[in-house]
């Protein structure tokens, strides 16, 4: 077990309260210097209203971002929803890396899925997280499956970059990605554009002649 390395119980029931003492503590900064506050690991609308409770005794309005990372937040999102949209503003974060794990490898396609389906039926924005592009990030290159998993992400509200030497490269490629994929995107509606990628190339591969009559 290495440094900011955690262990998964994916098929155990713990009994484990929303906030710790130190997140008690730290609400106190947080609500004086933030605009939202992440809520880790969130399996229960009680976590939830915990953390309202906590922010109603700061005075607090700021807003809350539900970080689904487990199994049994994901299986009780529907009702975590609706005790979390007593607040506003609201947002969810598919945090990819611990849930992939919670709910296996096999099966963590469809729950992204269901995850990005449920916020938008509830009009509550998603934020696409966890190791995008970051290969592009830490190493300078991409991978070709960074690059259509950025591409799905337009289907979000949001996407969140690890850190990373190359994160300013990372940034403007996604950027990049994302404006192209507007014409083709549209949460989870496809827009069926004309295809101009494919005319492009085939100008190209024709040669100079064919360019040429084109123009």
């Amino acid at each position: 077990l290495k440094a900011d390395k955690g262990i998964n119980f994916p098929e155990t029931n713990m009994n484990i309260n929303g906030l710790t003492e130190k997140d008690r503590k730290d609400l106190a900064f947080i609500v004086k210097n933030a605009d939202a506050v992440n809520l880790s690991f969130v399996n229960q609308p009680s976590d939830v209203k915990e953390l309202q409770k906590e922010l109603e005794k700061h005075g607090a309005s700021i807003g809350i971002v539900l970080k689904i990372e487990t199994r049994k937040g994901f299986i009780n999102l529907p009702k975590i929803l609706l005790q979390a949209m007593q607040t506003y503003p609201l947002g969810i974060m598919v945090a990819r890396g611990d849930l992939a794990i919670e709910t296996g490898w096999e099966n963590f396609a469809t729950i992204q899925e269901e995850i990005m389906r449920l916020g938008e039926a509830a009009h509550v924005p998603v934020i696409w997280a966890t190791q995008v592009l970051e290969s592009l990030a830490k190493k300078g290159v991409p991978t070709r499956s960074e690059i259509t998993d950025a591409a799905l992400a337009q289907r979000a509200e949001c996407v969140m970059l690890n850190k990373g030497q190359y994160i300013v490269k990372a940034l403007k490629t996604l950027n990049e990605i994302l404006v192209k994929m507007q014409s083709q995107q549209k949460k989870r509606q496809t827009m069926l554009p004309k295809l101009k990628n494919n005319e492009s190339l085939s100008l190209i591969y024709a040669g100079p002649e064919k360019l040429s009559k084109k123009n």
